[in-house]
Order: C-alpha cells, then structure tokens, then sequence
C-alpha cells in the first residue's frame, strides 16, 4: 500500500484517506543475515539494496473498493511461483489486519509522509522460509540463480524476476563479547 499524505496518531477512519493505492511487494530477504540478525538485542536493522521488486502498477485505492469485504479487508486472489510452478495461492482477506489498522498502528507516536510503502498480506505457502520451518526441511530447493519468481495480485497484475548471481560480499564478522569498552590504558 502507498501512502500520500502527513499524519501522526492516526485513526483507520482517519488513516483510510491518505491511502493512494495498492502496488504488489516482493521482499527478498535474505533469511541468512536476518537469522543472524534477530539473535542481536536490537533486532533486525540493514535493508539491503535491491531487496524487493515493486510493480508493475500502482491500482488506486478507489479502483479496490469494489474487493473490500465488510470488515475493510482486500479480497484480492494472491498467487506465488517459482519457474512457472505454482507455490502458493490466498486471498487478502486472509490478513489479520486492515491496510488502514496497519497505518494507524505505525502512525502511533510516529509520522507516516507521502512515498511511504506499507506491505503485508504474504499469501499462504508464497514465502520459502515460512514453508520451510513448518516442513523442517528446504522443500522447494532454495532459490538459485536462473530461478524465475512470479507473483500475482488480482486487480493489480503479475511481476516476475528472474534471480541472479549476487556480487560476493565478504563475511560477516563475528560480534564481540565481553570485550571492554572505551579507551584502553
């Protein structure tokens, strides 16, 4: 969902008038350096370039509304696959939240501006590394360059990326523990 307009401790009813439209989100997280990540007391905090695919168009909120159910949720038919295979298949509606309760919440003691992207709403088996802690095993094969990712979004359209071989990055280095702090003696 994009965002385009100032606000601050939003109601939804209030949040619900700054929604310009719906685009489809790809996060292509990588699952290794996140891992890493949630064991530090911070959380998870790098973005990574290139992470995510956006498109391929911007559907304006007045377009969905004929999708919305009674309780303001998007029943859009949301659909996954990898190389031409079919991964996974939902409906928005499934969310546990509406995109207007998701902007009132980050909203709370917090600004929300113009350009800003608020995603959610991965549908059901469309994510490798949610199928994978319920399997207990990394089936479908991770990604692998070559690989061709599609995603679909009923009323908004159909984004495919095709993986490719990352430039090498070096290590990542380990944390220190109880290691003093400040200037040394």
């Amino acid at each position: 969902m994009v965002y385009g307009a100032h606000g601050r401790n939003l109601t939804a009813q209030e949040a619900a008038a700054g929604i310009v439209g719906y685009t489809i989100f790809n996060d292509w997280s990588g699952r290794d350096i996140q891992r890493i990540e949630g064991r530090l007391p911070f959380g998870f905090f790098k973005g990574k370039d290139g992470a995510h695919t956006l498109g391929p168009y911007l559907v304006t909120a007045d377009e969905l509304e004929p999708y919305k159910t009674a309780d303001g949720l998007l029943d859009l038919t949301m659909r996954a696959w990898i190389n031409g295979e079919l991964l996974g298949e939902d409906s928005l509606a499934n969310c546990a939240f509406t995109f207007e309760g998701l902007i009132s919440y980050a909203s709370r003691g917090a600004s929300v501006a113009p350009g800003d992207l608020l995603t959610s709403g991965t549908c059901h088996r469309g994510c490798l590394a949610e199928i994978w802690g319920r399997a207990g095993e990394q089936i479908p094969k991770p990604l692998v360059p070559g690989d061709v990712v599609t995603l679909e979004v009923e009323g908004i359209g159909r984004v495919s990326n095709r993986v490719i071989d990352p430039a090498p990055c070096p290590p990542i280095p380990a944390a220190r523990r109880g290691q003093p702090r400040g200037p040394r003696h």
